[in-house]
């Protein structure tokens, strides 16, 4: 196998490798570009047209998609997996993931679409960083733009694996997608309804990519992943990596479940109170009338819609940062 393959062992060493290029028997090309990210790059003969970004340890310790990345790396390094597609593999937080943690100073994946630019520290700069990568990759004109963001949640979930779909103002949600995503094992969809500053939101409004965050399971330390079942997943991507994905009809999302986002809880002072379980899962139902959260000069969350849950939920945020969100069922959006 080539040793550019090896690019988590290469990050979790803090090693940069001798060689930046190196090319498989079938011709297929592995560039390392920065800590963490490699480009691979197909024979222009078996290039069918597709850009695929796959990014994985935005957050250092969700490590399930970290594996996968690194079991697809292999596979292509030795010649097992042929990719006609031209792909990205960015981990996102190199220290993070070293130290197995979620962030070193603060969350990244609050740090993109320009958000970067307000603050310092080694999160900001690598934001900025990523955000040239993904950039720079989906350079290339008249070919189709895809970035998978995966993630595991800090909590457990009633719906394990869900993928949340950025907003764009008069962007219609795309059918083809949605339909890849349910025949990948996605089991719902959130349809954000306001921009964001996550990276796949990036990727989506600045860069024209279909982009999504996928949450796959409950984070867990390297190895500890047996329960995380990705196996759906990871047989799709095989298929879209190497140009054999099955036709879906228009409209074919299988049980996909689709929510809106209703409400946004923002923690503002450290007088916050969150009145839920700490063990609370994401997806879980709120009565209406229900007391969600308390914070200084009488705010108060109270729920109000019908089929309301919330996703997300987490007290500890910093003031001025997003506590949870109530989402609801939603409405058939606007598809394309």
């Amino acid at each position: 196998m080539l040793a550019l393959g090896k690019l988590l062992e290469l990050t979790l060493a803090g090693h940069e490798p001798a060689a930046k290029l190196q090319l498989t028997h079938e011709g297929t090309r592995l560039r390392w570009l920065a800590e963490g990210a490699l480009e691979v790059t197909p024979p222009a003969a078996s290039d069918n047209g597709l850009d695929l970004l796959l990014s994985a340890g935005i957050h250092g310790n969700e490590t399930a998609p970290i594996e996968l990345l690194d079991r697809l790396l292999h596979g292509i390094a030795s010649g097992e997996l042929k990719p006609r597609a031209r792909m990205l593999f960015l981990l996102g937080n190199p220290a993070a993931i070293r130290q197995g943690e979620r962030y070193i100073e603060q969350d990244i994946n609050r740090l993109f679409n320009g958000r970067h630019e307000m603050t310092t520290g080694f999160e900001a700069m690598r934001a900025c960083e990523l955000e040239h990568l993904a950039a720079t990759f989906f350079g290339q004109p008249g070919r189709t733009r895809l970035h998978y963001d995966l993630h595991t949640a800090i909590r457990g979930s009633k719906i394990e694996q869900f993928a949340l779909y950025p907003f764009q103002e008069g962007r219609a949600r795309s059918k083809r997608e949605l339909a890849r995503l349910s025949a990948a094992g996605v089991e719902a969809v959130l349809l954000h309804n306001k921009p964001s500053t996550t990276f796949s939101a990036y990727t989506y409004s600045q860069l024209g990519a279909e982009a999504f965050t996928l949450e796959l399971g409950k984070a867990r330390a390297f190895g500890q992943n047996q329960e995380v079942n990705l196996d759906r997943l990871e047989a799709r991507l095989h298929s879209i990596i190497e140009g054999r994905e099955p036709e879906t009809q228009d409209g074919e999302f299988g049980d996909l479940q689709l929510f809106a986002v209703a409400r946004e809880v923002i923690k503002h002072s450290d007088g916050f109170r969150l009145h839920l379980p700490a063990d609370v899962e994401n997806f879980s139902e709120l009565p209406v009338g229900y007391l969600l959260a308390e914070d200084l000069s009488d705010t108060r969350w109270v729920v109000e819609e019908q089929g309301a849950r919330i996703i997300f939920p987490n007290p500890r945020v910093k003031n001025g940062l997003r506590a949870g969100i109530l989402i609801v069922p939603a409405e058939a959006p606007l598809l394309a």
